[in-house]
């Protein structure tokens, strides 16, 4: 297959290439793992639940899913249409394996959790304390280690996971320019569109949404702040969810907001990502959003065809982005939506005041940067070359060549001239966020109607990647209301256009994550939209 022309920085994508060589190499390349038999239905296709009763019968193991899936790796994200979305394998990932697989064949022992022997990828900005490093795709951190695990590494490895990777990311989760081009680091590269490799896959958990569509994992983990989970797993044709703030902890992933940042589960089925979020949920002391989550939920006991009879589901026109086609595709999601009897409350429905907190949630995020960036540091990688932001600023002048060849830092430089979390613009601006967003946003929306939950299109379809001009975006209202209100947001493949995917958007108020899942859960049974990538080079 011919890729298109290659878009990365040469050093830069040399510098992603080493650290990705050395940790197949270690893991296993393809050329160097023994061909060891494969079931009849191919790996890359299985769900969660018939990866578990593959794992649980004996039909499959660990090792057996994590050599499949190296080597996927070596043949799509290196070779071939090279995806670059995995920026670093864990080089112990077949040891770690061989010994999951021991211990669930010890019966004094047995599986340690629902993910027990589950290869698993998650987002590079997710401290892990082994010998993968945790970057944000910055070539500041590269090589170095966290000293000790993010609060969900801990709770995905004690449900018996294996963390496979690292994935690609747009640098510093896209908060180091407005001229940015999503899925590029100067660390791992540019990552393409699984399903036409010209196409920009949007960020920030760019690699998480390719790996997952390209059959590279079952599981990713994401994060978002606003739309970076949401909006790649739309664009990559997935589902992503954006959990409620606080039902995730945060400790440990490498800051941009401490009002907005959460992570959440990016995989190909709704029944998977409520699976994952049943491990990653829980609360944390260092996380103090985690307190207000309520008692533990069974995310999977709702998971029902039958889910969206007799729900209450408005519709936000106003929301959807100025593409017909994706607009069409939407119109063919509301009859599914209708014929499953869904009550759908269509009447020109607009979320409130979302006017009113735009510049606030910029003036949010960059306050709140500058402060979690210097705690993130000083608890997780200590040698860093810099303690904090302003340290990052001059590290990246200081190599710009390499990290900067493209789009500079002047978010960065604006985050560091605000003066901390007293200063009464940050108060007024965090207020503001909080009010319009929900008290008079959302809440208001959802009481005046009597809503179960909302939907529309998340966005728009995959533009051209371009290095020199950055990200396309073409419109759509629905991903930042519910970014800033920090309220739960899930999107599930709705289907193709020309070959490039499209989602629809389930929101819902704080903590309803079940309600949600169910009702993606209901309409994904009922549609049977997803498809699998082609790799195209262009359509």
């Amino acid at each position: 297959m011919n890729a298109p022309a290659n878009f990365l920085n040469r050093r830069g994508f040399v510098a992603g290439s080493l650290t990705l060589g050395a940790g197949l190499a270690q893991a296993g390349a393809a050329s160097q793992l023994p061909v060891a038999p494969m079931p009849s239905a191919r790996f890359d296709a299985l769900d969660l639940q018939a990866i578990q009763q593959g794992l649980a019968g004996g039909q499959l193991s660990c090792e057996s899913l994590t050599r499949h899936y190296l080597r996927r790796i070596n043949t799509l994200d290196r070779q071939g249409p090279q995806l670059r979305s995995v920026i670093e394998l864990n080089p112990h990932a077949l040891a770690e394996a061989q010994a999951l697989d021991r211990e669930r064949r010890d019966k004094r022992r047995g599986p340690r959790g629902p993910l027990h022997g589950v290869p698993v990828l998650i987002k590079d900005n997710i401290a892990t304390a082994d010998a993968m490093s945790t970057t944000a795709g910055s070539l500041m951190l590269a090589g170095l280690h966290a000293s000790r695990d993010a609060f969900l590494v801990t709770r995905l490895r004690a449900a018996g996971a294996l963390i496979l990777g690292k994935t690609n990311l747009s640098e510093w989760a896209n908060i180091r320019s407005s001229r940015s081009t999503s899925g590029w680091s100067s660390r791992g590269g540019q990552t393409r569109h699984p399903h036409v490799l010209a196409r920009n896959p949007s960020g920030s958990s760019s690699g998480s949404a390719v790996a997952v569509a390209a059959g590279l994992c079952a599981l990713a983990v994401g994060t978002e702040t606003d739309g970076s989970i949401t909006s790649p797993a739309s664009i990559c044709g997935i589902v992503g969810l954006k959990p409620t703030v606080g039902l995730v902890s945060r400790s440990g992933i490498i800051p941009i907001s401490a009002s907005q940042d959460t992570a959440g589960p990016m995989t190909r089925h709704v029944r998977d990502a409520a699976a994952l979020l049943q491990v990653l949920a829980a609360p944390d002391t260092e996380d103090r959003a985690t307190a207000a989550a309520p008692k533990p939920v069974d995310y999977l006991a709702g998971l029902r065809k039958d889910a969206l009879r007799g729900a209450r589901i408005g519709v936000l026109r106003s929301a959807q982005p100025p593409q017909p086609q994706v607009n069409a595709l939407f119109e063919e999601a509301l009859a599914v939506l209708k014929a499953q009897g869904a009550v759908l409350v269509d009447q020109d429905l607009k979320i409130p005041h979302q006017e009113k907190y735009g510049e606030s949630e910029f003036a949010v995020l960059l306050h709140e940067l500058k402060v979690g960036l210097a705690e993130y540091l000083a608890t997780y990688q200590a040698d860093a070359p810099a303690k904090d932001l302003a340290g990052l600023i001059e590290w990246n002048k200081a190599h710009a060549k390499t990290v900067m060849p493209f789009f500079d830092q002047e978010t960065l430089e604006a985050a560091q001239a605000t003066q901390g979390l007293e200063a009464e613009a940050y108060r007024q601006a965090l207020e503001t966020c909080q009010r319009y967003a929900r008290k008079e946003g959302l809440d208001a929306l959802f009481a005046e109607h009597q809503l179960d939950a909302v939907v529309a299109p998340t966005g728009g379809l995959a533009w051209l990647t371009d290095p020199l001009l950055g990200d396309h975006f073409s419109g759509g209202g629905f991903i930042s209301p519910f970014a800033v209100a920090g309220y739960p947001h899930l999107t599930v493949p709705m289907g193709l256009v020309s070959e490039l995917p499209a989602g629809i958007s389930f929101g819902g108020l704080a903590w309803q994550e079940a309600k949600i899942l169910a009702y993606g859960y209901a309409y994904e049974q009922a549609s049977l939209k997803r498809a699998a990538p082609k790799f195209l080079s262009k359509v």
